[in-house]
């Protein structure tokens, strides 16, 4: 893990050396081993390195080829860099160093753009080809390593960076919100749009890459998700998951520092753990909360078995309250998952011991491991009845007053294109324009978002449908960045062997029968994790990483907390604040369970405060 900044083609009179300085040295989290900048009458690199492979002067960056005509800045990691590196250097591609940033470089020398379809990991980077006089940026297939940029509107500078944060530190950039934003993130609980809640910074799509030459802008993508069912029987696919996820960990560990993983009583990263085979396993839960809000038990329990060194902490409401700015700060855009809390502290442990962690985020998304993806039982019944029928009912249940039975019978009427938007539904877009300013009430539905990512499945079932949104959206919007941004807060890098291309290449082959069934979720992942773990933990019931936000919000003091900021003046230029408080009281008083509805609003609330007043 490390991270870069960097702009072009600025006319603006600035220092040059003190804007890149100050660039980095909000990053320096991401990388506090040493940093370097590159600059000529063009672009201006800046770079922040946390030394994982190589650890010599050798590695650091900026990264020159032979003749120094291309330079690199890149965070991440290529798993398969030995295997490239050999065979440049058959090319005649001289070596400076082992690190797998090089090949990179040198990649491009040999192969161009087309670098990237032989790379295999993490990665977001940029290269600076002068002779072309062209700048190479691209993100990784997943989404796992962000990108931002912008261009000035002032003298159309290019500015870009591993956070938002070191943009603005860029004199060339005026914050701004963008108002389109907001609405969307009350639904989706994070910023799904490509356009950030900075007004005029994007994200670089996953699997996307840009070229930049001279003030024009050119992207394109190199990598997508192909779901082709090959018929085949589970054992089949059960043996080839062993195989394939046996050799992802095998790259993943790779590394010149300790490695740990993060570890809950799921089988995600259970069977992760029990692959990795690391010193050192980490977990957190809530004081007061056991069972589902408190698993550390169950991951000691599991650390024993396979004699790891299992470490600990059990966290409080009043931490959790008092990190939120800070944790919000490091995630740059508002983000009200409320497990990026407990991952903040999860990573802030494991800071402790290692450099390193392994965890099992991206499974579910690949494997089909959702409660969504299933259904309930009832709803399994229900859809027996021609849809035509179901279609009608659902009509007429829309002009009903709103209850358990009318909701139920609506979405059975549903296309899976209507009713599933990803595993975050936070508002319901009804009440989020009810409780939004008129400003703020102006962005695109939510169907009109999620319809730009199903037409390109359109011919696909409909548990392929969610998987591919939940890739698209939920993936790179909420569970890889907030691991990003959690890990990076405390100068380590986290690792998702699960989101490796070969494992996702053969998810996308495994029939869907064999991903879920009535009975189960993960059916083929959890039938090859039981070689490899008790059948207890392969078989347990998925429960995310949940906090207990509801149980807080029903005590006094948090409760006040919240209220004084929902009724402070800087909310009442978001939401009709009455609204707000009607949410609050009613969960206060234990008449509904508005606490998803409360947090997000509260989340956003926290994160304009830290970076706009």
């Amino acid at each position: 893990m490390c991270g870069f900044v960097g702009f072009a083609d600025t006319s603006l009179p600035i220092d040059k050396t003190k804007t890149i300085q100050d660039m980095m040295n909000t990053i320096v989290h991401r990388g506090p081993d040493s940093g370097g900048v590159f600059s000529d009458e063009i672009v201006t690199f800046g770079f922040r390195r946390l030394m994982i492979i190589d650890l010599v002067e050798e590695g650091n960056q900026p990264m020159y080829n032979e003749d120094e005509s291309c330079v690199l800045i890149f965070n991440g990691e290529i798993y398969n860099y030995q295997e490239l590196r050999d065979d440049l250097i058959k090319k005649g591609h001289e070596f400076v160093s082992k690190t797998d940033s090089e090949v990179i470089l040198h990649g491009y020398e040999e192969y161009g753009v087309d670098i990237l379809q032989k790379l295999r990991g993490m990665f977001a980077f940029a290269i600076w080809d002068s002779k072309k006089e062209t700048m190479f940026l691209a993100r990784d297939f997943f989404g796992i390593k962000p990108l931002y940029y912008t261009q000035n509107t002032l003298d159309h500078s290019f500015i870009f960076g591993s956070e938002i944060k070191s943009i603005l530190k860029h004199p060339g950039y005026k914050r701004e919100i963008n108002k389109d934003a907001l609405k969307p993130y009350l639904t989706f609980q994070y910023s799904v749009m490509d356009e950030t809640f900075f007004k005029g910074i994007y994200k670089l799509k996953p699997g996307h890459y840009m070229l930049y030459k001279k003030g024009e802008i050119e992207i394109k993508p190199f990598w997508d998700a192909n779901f082709s069912v090959k018929e085949n029987s589970l054992n089949y696919y059960v043996e080839q998951i062993k195989k394939t996820l046996e050799e992802s960990v095998k790259y993943h560990k790779i590394s010149d520092v300790k490695v740990g993983s993060f570890l809950s009583g799921g089988v995600d990263s259970s069977y992760i753990t029990s692959l990795l085979n690391p010193n050192k396993t980490f977990s957190v839960g809530f004081q007061d909360h056991e069972g589902i809000f408190n698993e550390t038990n169950l991951a000691k329990d599991l650390s024993e078995i396979l004699h790891i060194e299992n470490h600990k902490k059990i966290i409080n409401a009043d931490e959790c309250f008092k990190m939120l700015p800070t944790i919000q700060y490091h995630m740059d855009e508002p983000q009200s998952n409320p497990s990026s809390v407990p991952l903040y502290f999860l990573a802030e442990l494991a800071s402790k011991h290692v450099t390193v962690v392994l965890s099992g985020e991206g499974a579910d998304e690949i494997f089909g491991g959702y409660a969504w993806y299933q259904g309930t039982p009832a709803m399994r019944k229900y859809e027996k009845l021609p849809f035509t029928i179901r279609r009608s009912v659902s009509k007429l249940s829309q002009k009903l007053p709103r209850n358990r039975i009318t909701a139920f019978l609506e979405k059975g009427g549903q296309k899976v294109e209507e009713r599933f938007i990803g595993q975050a539904k936070v508002f319901e877009e009804i009440d989020a324009l009810k409780v939004l300013k008129e400003d703020y009430k102006n962005s695109p539905s939510i169907l009109d978002i999620t319809k730009e990512v199903y037409d390109k499945v359109n011919d696909k079932d409909d548990l392929t449908k969610m998987q591919y949104v939940d890739l698209k959206l939920w993936l790179p919007g909420d569970i890889l960045l907030k691991a990003d941004k959690m890990s990076s807060a405390h100068s380590i890098e986290l690792r998702v062997p699960f989101l490796d291309k070969m494992v996702m290449d053969l998810a996308t082959k495994i029939p869907a029968d064999q991903r879920v069934n009535e009975f189960n979720t993960k059916l083929a992942l959890r039938t090859a994790a039981k070689e490899s773990l008790p059948e207890e933990w392969a078989n347990r019931p998925k429960v995310g990483f949940p906090v207990p936000i509801r149980y807080w919000l029903r005590e006094e003091k948090y409760y006040n907390i919240v209220k004084e900021m929902f009724q402070s003046d800087m909310a009442k230029e978001f939401f009709y604040t009455d609204e707000l408080m009607r949410y609050l009281d009613d969960h206060y008083e234990e008449k509904h369970n508005y606490a998803r509805y409360i947090w997000t609003v509260y989340v956003f609330l926290v994160w304009y405060k830290k970076f706009f007043t």
